[in-house]
């Protein structure tokens, strides 16, 4: 298999899914009413465009430390948590959707998925500068 194939694979469902949810904002917007520019007016229009921009604003950490900790440590897992990562915002996306208080599980769910790759990614990069030498 190529190198970091899998991770390359997930980097594209992460993008496929941050696709839908743009999707999804444009159908809220009928939905409600309201056309665009206008980003208030209806609680679910609300909801969707933040599910969306959250997970724009996650993406960039989230993806780093992906390939960070596919290069350092594993493909394998590095892939595997970001389908967890995956799941977590899809979740977060539809929960949210459907009642602000219902995006804390897939947000959870994302965060501790983010968290595993960048301190295990950073973890591992001081590691090789301070033991093994750069």
């Amino acid at each position: 298999m190529h190198p970091h194939a899998l991770v390359a694979l997930v980097t594209l469902l992460a993008l496929l899914t941050y696709f839908w949810m743009s999707i999804r904002v444009p159908q809220a917007r009928v939905k409600a009413g309201i056309p665009a520019p206008a980003m208030t007016g209806d609680p679910l229009l609300e909801r969707t465009i933040r599910a969306h921009y959250n997970t724009m604003e996650w993406l960039p950490i989230f993806l780093v430390s992906m390939w960070l900790f596919a290069i350092y440590w594993n493909d394998l897992v590095a892939a595997a948590m970001g389908v967890v990562w995956i799941v977590g915002r899809i979740l977060y996306a539809l929960g949210y959707a459907a009642d602000a208080k219902k995006r804390a599980p897939g947000f959870l769910i994302q965060s501790i998925a983010t968290a595993v790759l960048l301190f295990g990614a950073l973890g591992r990069i001081i590691y090789i500068l301070v033991v093994v030498g750069a």
